[in-house]
């Protein structure tokens, strides 16, 4: 067993620098438009953290899943929100260890210098949700190309996206020799696909996350855009998506960060009946647990990373750590709340935007429920219960 990851001291300091450009007012007059932060993604992708898993034969900086981990965490701590750009981290994955060298070639360099976003995941449908293999878009092969039909919900940054990683079905559910074979992955060009028969159609939701309907109508999608072998997608992504948990549960820690300080600070500020109220236990007593929660949290993150990176199966320690710094964030976010009483509402605290954004996590990329039942299942051999 190997050491400790590392913890990235310096590229912390730095990328909080940078994420001090960006204040909650900023953020704040983002949501009052309902725009993307155009400029804060543009300011991360010059100074190389969105390429920082891109190796560096393709002009990324060639650093490991903690790397990057430290990058989203320090984001998330610093006020910031890493949502508009992560995807780009953990969508990286499938195509560093799947995708063709031609694949690569024509499309790592790209990214890295920041010519081309890849920040789109088309994945979940309204009929599926986290059913992934009950997926319906359909790619039919057609000579040199697919012809994709379908409908895609929760595709966030599709809007802001150049290219697009695309689940779709290559053999129906029915023919299927297991319900997770006939899923493929392709690299989807979005300027070429809207111009082939691919809408957009925004959703509004309780955070300003960019967020999508996507709808396919006969789109032609290249053959060479396929990643690895048709119908083997779902193991894929699968490996993706432990990256994805665990550089979701490093923004949860960052969060819980940022609202443990917000909260302890003003506990230690604000003077109610002659006294400070961080005085009183019951204000002291949430924030301490939270603390205690995250303190756990990161130590999860920092194991799940390491085994990630040594080639180790994590699906166990990836979704735990998601689960619990998820958990550790939101009780972080109703301490700070509750700290605040009424100004937590105010928007010029910035107390209610993180909130929203970290009650996120509970669902999203993944359910709590379901990393539960994967725990009941996998990890104690329970029966499946779906």
């Amino acid at each position: 067993m190997s050491g400790p990851v590392e913890d990235y001291a310096e590229i912390r300091e730095e990328v909080a620098k940078l994420c001090a450009a960006f204040p909650g007012e900023y953020w704040q007059k983002l949501e009052h438009d309902n725009t993307y932060p155009a400029e804060f993604v543009a300011a991360l992708t010059q100074a190389g953290y969105l390429a920082a898993l891109i190796p560096e034969e393709y002009g990324g900086s060639g650093l490991p899943l903690s790397a990057a981990a430290a990058i989203l965490e320090e984001i998330q701590r610093s006020g910031c929100n890493g949502g508009a750009c992560h995807a780009q981290m953990y969508i990286m994955g499938t195509i560093l260890r799947h995708g063709s060298q031609a694949q690569k070639q024509r499309y790592l360099p790209e990214i890295a210098a920041g010519r081309q976003r890849l920040q789109a995941f088309g994945v979940t449908e309204p009929g599926s949700g986290t059913d992934t293999s009950s997926i319906k878009t359909f790619a039919t092969r057609d000579g040199d190309h697919y012809v994709v039909n379908g409908q895609k919900i929760w595709t966030s940054r599709a809007e802001h996206s150049d290219l697009m990683l695309l689940l779709a079905r290559t053999t129906s559910k029915e023919n299927a020799v297991k319900r997770t074979d006939g899923l493929s992955v392709f690299i989807v060009d979005m300027q070429e696909a809207r111009k082939a028969g691919m809408t957009i159609r925004p959703i509004r939701t309780m955070m300003n996350h960019s967020t999508t309907e996507v709808f396919f109508d006969n789109v032609r999608i290249p053959a060479e855009n396929l990643v690895g072998e048709e119908g083997k997608g779902f193991r894929y992504i699968l490996s993706g998506m432990n990256a994805e948990r665990i550089l979701i549960a490093a923004e949860c820690v960052g969060d819980a960060k940022w609202f443990i300080k917000k909260s302890s600070d003003y506990a230690r500020e604000r003077v109610v009946f002659g006294r400070p109220i961080g005085q009183n236990q019951g204000v002291q007593f949430p924030i301490a647990r939270a603390y205690a929660q995250m303190k756990a949290a990161d130590l999860l993150v920092r194991d799940a990373c390491r085994r990630y990176e040594e080639g180790e199966n994590c699906g166990e320690e990836a979704n735990i750590a998601k689960l619990m710094a998820a958990d550790a964030s939101w009780a972080a976010a109703e301490a700070c709340v509750q700290t605040h009483g009424g100004f937590a509402f105010a928007e010029e605290y910035d107390v209610e935007r993180k909130f929203r954004e970290t009650r996120l996590y509970q669902v999203a990329p993944i359910s709590t429920n379901l990393i539960l039942s994967y725990i009941a299942e996998h990890v104690l051999g329970m029966p499946r219960s779906y």
